[in-house]
């Protein structure tokens, strides 16, 4: 969710902001002030209103009348989205240190007239940490359950997955270095390290910055395949960017919460009537 030019597109800032101030609270939030927080982080309004009626369009948000407002509540989509989020963040970190050699392994030959359901297996795979080897067939490193991943796609019938450790003559950097795109990655997180060292402030309060700030490093992490450290170059940047992120969320926290409080408007979750 981050433009070509690496800007924090809205539904990353309200995917954050729910998942921040919604999530596990029972809590319904109102239409007028999720616009107001995202003002405050320089989304004009129409943007805004646009990008949260695609966001119910898709399943992502349901929309619930009380009076004359409108409230916006989480789906189950929407939960399963930001309870990953929450665990890449939190969790899993960008050290993936205990590797022990385990790659699985997956390999497709999707007939053409399902060239669609192909490029949607690609995308799938691309997001769950999946890396091209060569032609049809993926690696990621480490066991990975691919049934959700392959719930939904009429071209599972046609796919193949296995998991297996690297022999000789196989030289595990290089297929690191063929499989996914280190220099990309790793620029990725240099632009972060860049961009926030020090924090951007202006004139946007803490809030606001938190939210960019923390969207902004989930999609990082999301592109991240967590590769082992010790097949990664040794100025490996991803480190150094978490104890940043880690370090100026915290500091921006207190405030954030006090803002988020006093400008949320929420009703309990037991309160009905779908528009």
């Amino acid at each position: 969710m981050l433009s070509d030019n690496g800007e924090v597109r809205p539904q990353a800032l309200l995917l954050t902001l729910f998942g921040g101030h919604v999530l596990g609270r029972g809590v319904r939030v109102s239409t007028g002030s999720v616009i107001e927080v995202l003002a405050r982080a320089d989304v004009a309004e129409p943007a805004a209103r646009s990008t949260l009626s695609r966001m119910a369009d898709h399943g992502l948000l349901q929309r619930f009348r009380r009076g004359r407002k409108v409230y916006l509540g989480l789906t189950p989509r929407s939960r399963e989205i930001l309870d990953d989020g929450e665990v890449r963040i939190w969790r899993t970190g960008v050290v993936n240190d205990h590797w022990d050699g385990t790659w699985t392994l997956l390999g497709f030959t999707v007939p053409e007239p399902q060239r669609r359901q192909r490029h949607l297996l690609r995308s799938r795979l691309l997001w769950a940490g999946f890396g091209s080897l060569q032609g049809g067939l993926w690696v990621a490193p480490s066991p990975v359950d691919v049934s959700g991943l392959l719930s939904d796609i009429e071209a599972a019938e046609h796919v193949k997955v296995f998991q297996a450790r690297a022999v000789a003559p196989t030289d595990v950097d290089d297929l690191v270095g063929g499989a996914w795109d280190l220099e990309g990655l790793a620029k990725t997180y240099r632009h972060f390290l860049d961009r926030w060292s020090p924090p951007e402030s202006g004139s946007l309060d803490a809030l606001a910055r938190q939210l960019l700030l923390t969207a902004e490093w989930l999609q990082i992490l999301r592109r991240d395949p967590r590769l082992p450290i010790r097949h990664l170059p040794a100025d490996w940047p991803a480190e150094r960017a978490q104890r940043l992120f880690r370090r100026l969320h915290a500091e921006l926290e207190p405030e954030a919460r006090a803002i988020a409080i006093e400008l949320l408007d929420t009703i309990p979750e037991a309160n009905e009537g779908t528009s």
